[in-house]
């Protein structure tokens, strides 16, 4: 039999943020539910070891994704590339088990582009091994842990990973990166909602609807336009389900989930007291009223000098 190629075993990144993987494992993570399969959406930081996000999810998606990686960015930063699969969220393979094309990116690859962020993919099963290792942990605990603390919805499983088991598995497994400088670029004015979203280019219809897969977004009468009828627009769903329609950086709308318009959302005005009025009228007597160093016409004046001749 042919033998294949020497390999050597890679060594792990030297700063925290300069690679994190993301996977998914699908499991009945709830013991006591055996038929209810949950998928938990892990990131791992090579560098360290460290867990940085855990949560059940019902599949693999990308809202899923989408979701665990605004996580990661909001509380650490933007990391130098991120390692995962070859699913279908991730890369557009042409070919089963091929390579993949980067001309044509997903959702999630067309964000992690955006923000600079290198998208690296796997082509084997040893190059996941720290992924794959960190599920055959966590599948040898927290199910047990879950019976021991008598949580039986995911909603509850969450809240144990978040707040219980990830600060525990950290504190195990989590070491000093070799370089103690950290990878993470600081999000400073970066919009995480405007990227990590679904975007979809549309043109307006003549009833100056957009018209999606599922939904029929109304769009409302825009200021300084008779019609917006054949203009082409962005579409972004967010990962809560609310879609919003934009031209350029103006919204023309919001929408919840069904593609009913949303009330704009407008600056709060200040209260104004029962008797507003009279504040108004006191204030601006209060600006009339001359300083001590100015004269006033009603202040009463002193005896008029003589005036003598003039030169």
């Amino acid at each position: 039999r042919a033998r294949g190629r020497h390999r050597r075993r890679r060594e792990p990144r030297a700063c925290f943020g300069e690679l994190l993987h993301l996977d998914g494992s699908r499991h009945a993570w709830l013991r006591r539910r055996p038929d209810d399969q949950q998928t938990l959406i892990a990131v791992l930081d090579d560098a360290t070891k460290r867990l940085l996000y855990a949560q059940l999810w019902p599949a693999e998606s990308t809202v899923a994704v989408m979701t665990a990686l605004r996580a990661v960015f909001a509380c650490e930063g933007l990391p130098v590339a991120l390692y995962t699969d070859r699913a279908g969220w991730a890369f557009h393979t042409p070919r089963a088990g091929g390579g993949v094309d980067r001309t044509r990116p997903t959702q999630v690859g067309r964000a992690l582009a955006q923000l600079g962020i290198e998208h690296i993919p796997s082509y084997c099963p040893q190059g996941r091994g720290r992924s794959e290792r960190l599920n055959r942990t966590v599948q040898g605990r927290l199910i047990n842990e879950l019976v021991l603390a008598g949580i039986t919805t995911v909603s509850a499983a969450n809240r144990y990973l978040t707040e219980q088991f990830i600060p525990d598995y950290n504190a195990e497994f989590a070491h000093p990166p070799a370089d103690p400088t950290p990878a993470f670029v600081p999000l400073h004015d970066v919009d995480l909602d405007a990227i990590l979203c679904h975007l979809e280019e549309r043109t307006v219809g003549r009833d100056n609807v957009v018209v999606l897969v599922d939904l029929a977004l109304q769009i409302p009468k825009q200021p300084g336009r008779r019609t917006c009828a054949g203009v082409r627009v962005t579409v972004r769903r967010d990962v809560s389900g609310e879609h919003s329609v934009w031209h350029g950086p103006r919204c023309w709308g919001r929408f919840d989930a069904l593609g009913r318009l949303l009330a704009p959302t407008r600056g709060a005005r200040p209260a104004r007291p029962k008797n507003a009025r009279a504040h108004l009228a006191q204030d601006r007597r209060s600006r009339r009223r001359p300083g001590p160093t100015i004269p006033s016409r009603t202040r009463r004046r002193g005896p008029r000098l003589p005036i003598g001749p003039r030169a």
